[in-house]
């Protein structure tokens, strides 16, 4: 019976480990998406002129779960409530964050470029999404750095972990 505690242990610290490591993996991914994404943005608002509503459609359209998800239902919310852009904006980034391996820095460019959109003319808006374009080529540098820092390492440490936690209580 020990030992099948001791493998149980030993399964979930490893598994714990690699899906630490998932997120790093994935978080680039995902910051180059969200890049896409606000091109996109960028592209049916300038030169097409759509409005934030129609334009955040045609996105949800071009990019991959769960950012999709996100565009759409911020989308579909500016019809139902009757509350400003920033706060479905929020409130959008609050139910989505969870779901998507993005940080805290790439969570904080979104907040503020949601605080812009909307607010201002064309060039105005070009300009503040490419404030945001380069905040978030900094943060994909960096999640690329630590990708290759950490992900081997937070493998090996939950394995390791296991390991010594079976040590100390057999």
């Amino acid at each position: 019976m020990k030992w099948i505690g001791a493998l149980l242990l030993l399964c979930a610290t490893t598994w714990g480990g690699y899906e630490f490591a998932r997120r790093l993996n994935n978080r680039p991914k995902q910051i180059r998406e969200l890049k896409n994404a606000l091109q996109v943005l960028e592209a049916e608002i300038l030169f097409g002129q759509a409005p934030i509503k129609e334009a955040c459609e045609k996105v949800a359209n071009q990019v991959p779960a769960p950012l999709s998800w996100f565009f759409k239902e911020f989308s579909e919310q500016l019809d139902q409530c009757g509350s400003s852009l920033y706060e479905v904006w929020e409130d959008r980034l609050k139910q989505y964050w969870p779901m998507s391996a993005l940080g805290d820095g790439e969570k904080e460019v979104m907040r503020q470029f949601g605080q812009t959109l909307g607010q201002h003319d064309f060039t105005g808006q070009q300009k503040h999404i490419r404030l945001a374009l380069s905040h978030l080529e900094r943060e994909l540098e960096d999640a690329l750095e630590q990708q290759q820092r950490y992900s081997k390492m937070v493998k090996s440490l939950g394995f390791l972990t296991g390991l010594l936690l079976i040590l100390l209580f057999i």
